[in-house]
């Protein structure tokens, strides 16, 4: 192997890792984004590298009317890069996917699956991160309303519940999100268009049925503790029955291992000794008539 290919290979090997370490660091505790109108954000490493070539991206993302969308999975995934830098950085993975193969002498169509495959692999990686983050979300919602219910039952408003839950539960995705309302209407926002700012970010039914529900106790003055009990036994049901679903795909699922890496072992274990014997001995000579 020549040197420039040597040499190839360790600017690839790099390539993927600094994009990589870059592209998903830790998110950090505090994000700045209050509703839509502040978009300040810490940069990245990657950022830093992407941002001289968005702005050629810039008109794609504006004809397609991606910037929204793609804003709102990266607020939930906790992507500190923007909507152009992200097509940057996917189509420098296709280049980088494709040179890879070419090295290998692999052509044709091997180049363009890897191609696609570089330019699609963050889509793939950003939604299953946000599908991620929404499951944590709606499996937390639950409790989340079980507290703000005791804290409102003891003598507590909504928002100084809000604020008690907060300060002393574990920093989770949902606690994130109140407290982005909190931070909110402290700047000024009214609490309705911070709860429906939350809805909007989070984009779950769960958690728009919690936003609607409280803002119609709101406006007709129903006590806000009965809603919170209606609310934890409402999303507890809707879990039950997302759970019973997730059980009753698990044996379709559990078709496709067993068909394709369980039964041809069977097979081989049970019918190869046969079908060795038929081969060497012939089909009928090994079997003895008395």
């Amino acid at each position: 192997m020549s040197i420039t290919i040597m040499l190839l290979y360790a600017a690839l090997i790099c390539g993927f890792g600094f994009f990589f370490l870059g592209m998903f660091p830790k998110a950090p505790e505090t994000i700045s984004v209050f509703g839509e109108e502040v978009k300040e954000k810490k940069g990245s490493v990657i950022s830093s590298i992407l941002s001289p070539l968005a702005p050629m991206n810039k008109v794609f993302i504006g004809l397609f009317k991606l910037e929204t969308p793609l804003n709102n999975k990266m607020y939930l995934a906790r992507w500190r890069i923007t909507p152009a830098e992200l097509l940057v950085a996917k189509e420098i993975l296709c280049i980088l996917f494709v040179l890879a193969l070419y090295l290998f002498d692999l052509k044709n169509w091997w180049l363009v699956a890897a191609g696609l495959l570089g330019f699609f692999l963050p889509d793939i990686i950003l939604d299953s991160r946000v599908k991620k983050r929404k499951f944590q979300i709606v499996r937390i919602l639950p409790e989340t309303i079980d507290l703000l219910g005791l804290c409102v039952g003891a003598g507590l408003d909504f928002m100084a519940a809000v604020r008690w839950v907060v300060d002393k539960v574990e920093l989770n995705p949902m606690i994130e999100e109140l407290t982005y309302v909190l931070k909110e209407i402290n700047v000024g926002k009214p609490r309705v268009e911070a709860l429906r700012a939350m809805s909007k970010r989070v984009n779950i039914p769960d958690v728009t049925s919690f936003v609607r529900i409280l803002i119609q106790a709101d406006r007709m003055g129903t006590p806000v503790e009965e809603t919170f009990k209606i609310l934890s036994e409402d999303t507890r049901l809707r879990r039950f029955h997302r759970g019973e679903r997730q059980a009753m795909k698990a044996p379709i699922k559990m078709l496709i291992p067993l068909i394709f890496c369980i039964l041809p072992v069977i097979l081989i274990i049970v019918a190869g000794p046969i079908l060795i014997r038929f081969i060497k001995q012939g089909l009928f000579e090994g079997i003895s008539i008395k």
